[in-house]
Parts: structure tokens; sequence; C-alpha cells
């Protein structure tokens, strides 16, 4: 969960993704709260862990499911439906994918209360799973809201648990597909940094020593003048994770306005007039969840998802590959982009 604090009188739930941590330490990360706070809610029989209330001295390990129960006599704000147009691409009795667009926030939050994809899918009369008293009902797993694409949102509480517990046991496959600036040094990389809260601010990820384990695949799939198109495959999923794990190689994502830090300037020479001219092509973060992997929570069965690179971000993938590799928006294909992904 990222921005503020949830609505007092909040019932939230999370799944552990990492290795083993402290509980007042997950809680407070999760949570935006002090160290004190969250021990506070555990002291005060607030917080289980698999349906178990916790003790002070709880080390998590990955897949168990926390569920905390905030103070407060406020009641967290009812779901107000809001009809916003969605892209289905799957759907049955216990989950649906969806192709997120740009723009849209996944949950409700200060400043987004009626306006989001949760908002959306109530409209939609979905059912949905997992806290429904919360701020992230039926959410599995989430995108920025200036990243595109596939998502899992589940249908009930049961297939919340399931899809939650296969990502924590990197059973769920997500991978992404970015521009980012520059050239990187190898083919292939895994980037293994932990992350935290940035220390002056709150609102960003930072590389921290002592911060929760996150790591990244990444490969380059076309390499350009002054960018290349990246694949990336999380085993982690902490916020911000790809963004921040760019930058710290020093090839931040193009168009990201947090993290990229000049994004073209860091290009010189002879190629800096291109580089602003990509700058300018370039929306919002060039960033989008291209394809999904995992079973069917219910059945086991086999499911895989790919959405093409997106309407708003062909232009800059057409000034570096050329007009042809991005027409009709088959420019992931073309470029081999999914290549070896079965």
């Amino acid at each position: 969960m990222t921005g503020a604090a949830p609505l007092a009188g909040a019932t939230v739930q999370f799944c552990a993704l990492g290795a083993t941590e402290r509980l007042d330490r997950f809680l407070a990360d999760q949570l935006q709260l002090s160290r004190t706070v969250a021990a506070r809610l555990i002291g005060e029989k607030a917080v289980t862990i698999d349906g178990r209330v916790a003790r002070a001295s709880a080390v998590l390990e990955r897949g168990q499911v926390v569920v905390v129960q905030l103070p407060g006599a406020v009641p967290a704000r009812p779901l107000v439906p809001a009809d916003i147009p969605l892209r289905v691409v799957f759907e049955d009795a216990h989950l649906l994918v969806l192709d997120k667009p740009a723009g849209l926030v996944v949950h409700p939050a200060p400043g987004h209360w009626e306006d989001t994809l949760v908002n959306a899918l109530v409209a939609r009369g979905i059912r949905l799973g997992a806290g429904a008293e919360g701020l992230r009902p039926g959410i599995v797993h989430r995108l920025d809201r200036d990243t595109s694409g596939l998502m899992i949102v589940a249908k009930s509480d049961t297939a919340h648990r399931r899809l939650q517990r296969a990502i924590a046991a990197r059973q769920v496959r997500r991978t992404y597909a970015a521009l980012a600036w520059g050239h990187l040094d190898a083919p292939r990389t895994r980037v293994d940094a932990p992350l935290a809260r940035h220390p002056r601010d709150r609102q960003r990820m930072a590389v921290q020593p002592g911060g929760r384990e996150a790591r990244t695949d990444v490969r380059v799939v076309a390499r350009f003048d002054v960018a290349e198109l990246l694949r990336l495959e999380l085993q982690t999923g902490r916020t911000h994770q790809i963004r921040v794990h760019l930058e710290h190689l020093g090839h931040p994502i193009v168009g990201d306005p947090v993290y990229a830090g000049g994004g073209s300037r860091r290009i010189g020479g002879r190629l800096r007039q291109r580089a602003d001219q990509l700058q300018s092509l370039a929306p919002r973060q060039a960033l989008h969840a291209a394809a999904l992997a995992f079973r069917h929570p219910e059945s086991g069965d086999p499911l895989e998802f790919r959405s093409e690179w997106p309407a708003d971000l062909r232009p800059a993938l057409a000034f570096l590959a050329g007009e042809a590799v991005v027409a009709g928006g088959d420019g992931l294909r073309y470029l081999q982009f999914y290549d070896g992904d079965s």
C-alpha cells in the first residue's frame, strides 16, 4: 500500500512476499506507520497472521497472510461505483485479468476516492474478494497510476488468498516492457538491491541497506541509439521496484517524472537532440505490464496473457525502431520481446 495510511476503522489484508521479516517492521512499511505504532497495534491484538492473533515477537514467513483491524470509530468509505471503461481480457467466477490503461489509480486513496479501478469494478457488479471493507478489495497486485498493462483481480476470498500465496511462492510470472535511457553494460542482469522509503521523501522509494529484499531480472531486447527496450521480470514485488532498480543501474525509464533525474540530459554529445525528441514523445513513464503467466487458483490450469505495446507509447518506440515496427501495436512481437517466453 502506498500513499497515506488507510482510514481509521478499516480492515486491511497483506500477504508476505519476501523472506523472513519482523512483523512490526512489515506493518510499518506497508501502512507507513512508525515502528512504535505498529508494535502498539500488535499489542492491542489487532493483527492476525493466518487467522491467529499475532505476538509481538512474530516473524513473518513468505506466503503468510496478515490482517490488520485499524483502530478508530470512523468507518471506511463506501466504494462508490464509477463508469470507467475497462478492457477485461479474461473473466470467470473466480478472477479476472484486465489491461489497465495509464492514468488509472488502482484503489481508493486520498485524492482518488471515486475514480479508481476498484470503483470501476464495483460499477460492473463484480463481487470483489478479500478485504471488501478496506481500500484494496480484490486487488492481488497493483500497478502504479502511470504504468499500463495486465493485472489480476480476485473475485472471492479464496481466490485472493491463493493468488497472493502463488505470488509469494514465485509461481506468478510477471513480465514488463520498458524503454530505458542509455545502454546497459550486459544484455542480461539481475538487480538484487533492497528497497525502503527514501529517507527524505516519503513518496519515493530508494535502494537502502537493510531495506526489504527486491530482485528484478533485466534483459535487453533491442538496443537503439539513445535508449533500449528492456524485458523485466519481477522476482519480488515492491513499490516502484522496476523504476528504482533501473535508476539504481543508471538507466532510468524514459518519461519517468520521479526517478529519471532529468531524463534526456543523461545523453550528451551529438545524440542530445535525439534524446530530447524521445523525451517529448513519452507522455508518461514508458513501463508496461506486458505478460502474465500463472495457474488458475481453483482448477490449477495454466493461464497466460500478453498485452502489446500501448498506443500512447507507440510514437516513442516508433521514433527509435521505425514506424513499420510498431504498426498496429505489434512492436513487442516484432522485436521478439516474447521470444522464449513459453
